[in-house]
C-alpha cells in the first residue's frame, strides 16, 4: 500500500525488537536519519550507548526483518481507523515531543488537534477503586476544565479515568484517553462505548504507542502514564491510594518532564486519599480546591506554550513547581492599566504580542458587556474556538464574567 516514507522508516525502527523509543532516539542521532540506522550494521550500532554486542546482532537482525512487520502494522492500522503519527510530523503534539523520551509514533484513532483544540491540555489521573467522593471531584474538575476549553487527557481505566472522560464529553469538550495497549484491542472491555463516543462523537482521541495488536500488560501501564503527563501543562491527582499508578504519572511529570502537579486533598482516614495527602504533604504538588485553581496555575505555562517557549522555560530539571503567578501579560499591573485612556488600551490590544488574532478580535469587540451568543454573531468565532479563547483571556486577566456576561477586565 502506499505510505509516507518517513513515517515507514521510523515504524521500522519501532518494530524492530530491542529498540525503544531511548534507544531510537540515539540511533538516529548517531547516524543522522532512520533511514541511515536501518541501514546499519552490528558494528555501526555497537557505537550506540546502550547497545552491546548481543543486543546490536539482535538488533540489525530485527532491522533487516522490520519492512515485512511494518507493512503488516499499516495494514492492521488502516482496517481499524487508526492514524500513525511520526515524532516529526507538524501534527504530532508539541508538548509529547519535548519529553525525554516521546514514543517515535503515536497511533490515534479519532482527531489530535494540538495546534488548535487540544492546545491546552491537562491530566486528571487518580485510581481505579476510588470512592464517591473521587468520582464526584474528578467529574467536578474535568467538567468545568473542559468547559473552559481544555482538553482533559486520562488514561482511560475505570475509576477516576472514566469519571474524567465522560464528564468533559457532557460538556460538550475535548478529552483524550491514552491506552496501554494496541489499539486493536479494548481496555477495559466495559469503556467500549466510552471510547466510541470519544472517536466517533468528535469529543477527542484514543491514543497510544504500542503495536496495534499488544495485548493489555500490567508492564505496559507504567510508560503509559508517561505518555498522559507528556501530553498535558499540568497533572491533577484526584484520590490516589500508595501505590497508585497515577502516582507514577506525578512522578514522570515533576522529575522528568517539568510539567505542574496539583492535587486535590481527601480525608484524612481514607487509604484511597493516603497517595495524594502524601504528595501534598512532601511538597510534590499544589493543593488545588476548585477548578479556577488549576486554571489560574496553568497560566504561566500556557503563555509559553503559546509563545514558543515552553520547553526552554519547562525544560527537565527546572524545579519542583516553580509555578510563577506573573503580573498581567505585557508588563503592566491592573494599577497602571485603569489610568489607560480608552485609546490606549485599543492600541495595548493591537500590540500585546500574548495574544492570538481572534483574542484580539474578542477584545475589540468588548466594547461593552456581551453575551456569548453576541459575542459568536459580532465575531463569526466558531463557538467551540471562542470557548476557548474567552477561558484564556480570563487566565490572562484580560476579560472577565459578569453573570451571563462576558467584559473587558479594566
Amino acid at each position: 500500500m502506499p505510505h509516507d516514507p518517513g513515517l515507514f522508516s521510523i515504524l521500522r525502527l519501532t518494530m524492530t525488537p530491542g529498540l525503544g523509543p531511548v534507544l531510537i532516539r540515539r540511533a538516529i542521532e548517531e547516524f543522522g536519519s532512520p533511514e541511515a540506522v536501518l541501514a546499519a550494521n552490528e558494528s555501526g550500532l555497537k557505537r550506540i550507548k546502550g547497545i552491546g554486542i548481543e543486543k546490536a546482532r539482535t538488533i540489525a537482525a530485527g532491522l533487516r526483518e522490520s519492512e515485512r512487520a511494518a507493512e503488516d502494522e499499516l495494514g492492521e492500522a488502516e482496517r481499524s481507523g487508526t492514524m500513525l503519527l511520526a515524532i516529526n510530523s507538524n501534527d504530532y503534539p508539541p508538548l509529547l515531543r519535548q519529553i525525554p523520551d516521546p514514543p517515535p509514533i503515536l497511533y490515534v484513532r479519532g482527531r489530535l488537534a494540538p495546534g488548535d483544540l487540544d492546545r491546552y491540555p491537562v491530566a486528571i489521573v487518580g485510581s481505579r477503586s476510588c470512592t464517591h467522593y473521587g468520582i464526584e471531584q474528578a467529574e467536578r474538575f474535568a467538567g468545568a476544565l473542559a468547559a473552559a476549553g481544555l482538553t482533559v487527557v486520562s488514561g482511560g481505566a475505570r475509576g477516576i479515568d472514566t469519571a474524567a472522560h465522560r464528564a468533559a464529553l457532557r460538556m460538550k469538550g475535548r478529552t483524550i484517553a491514552v491506552l496501554g495497549c494496541g489499539l486493536s484491542h479494548i481496555y477495559p472491555p466495559d469503556n467500549r462505548e466510552l471510547f466510541e463516543q470519544i472517536v466517533e462523537g468528535g469529543g477527542g482521541a484514543v491514543v497510544g504507542e504500542l503495536p496495534m495488536r499488544t495485548v493489555p500488560d500490567a508492564t505496559n501501564f507504567p510508560a503509559r502514564n508517561r505518555i498522559i503527563s507528556g501530553l498535558s501543562l499540568g497533572v491533577l491527582v484526584i484520590e490516589a491510594g500508595r501505590g497508585s499508578g497515577a502516582l507514577i504519572t506525578a512522578r514522570a511529570a515533576v522529575e522528568d518532564q517539568g510539567r505542574e502537579v496539583f492535587a486535590v486533598p481527601g480525608r484524612v482516614d481514607s487509604a484511597a486519599s493516603m497517595g495524594c495527602l502524601d504528595l501534598l504533604r512532601a511538597g510534590g504538588a499544589e493543593l488545588v480546591m476548585n477548578p479556577d485553581d488549576v486554571i489560574q496555575s496553568l497560566e504561566t505555562p500556557a503563555r509559553h506554550l503559546y509563545q514558543g517557549t515552553h520547553e526552554s522555560r519547562y525544560a527537565t530539571g527546572a524545579g519542583l513547581f516553580e509555578v510563577a503567578r506573573h503580573s498581567v501579560p505585557g508588563g503592566a499591573n491592573p494599577a497602571q492599566r485603569e489610568g489607560q485612556g480608552e485609546g490606549e488600551v485599543e492600541r495595548a490590544i493591537e500590540v500585546d504580542a500574548n495574544l492570538t488574532e481572534t483574542q484580539r478580535a474578542i477584545l475589540a469587540a468588548l466594547e461593552s458587556a456581551k453575551t456569548f451568543d453576541e459575542l459568536v454573531r459580532d465575531t463569526q468565532i466558531p463557538a467551540a474556538a471562542l470557548r476557548t479563547d474567552i477561558s484564556l483571556l480570563e487566565i490572562k486577566r484580560r476579560v472577565k464574567r459578569e453573570g451571563s456576561r462576558v467584559v473587558r477586565a479594566r
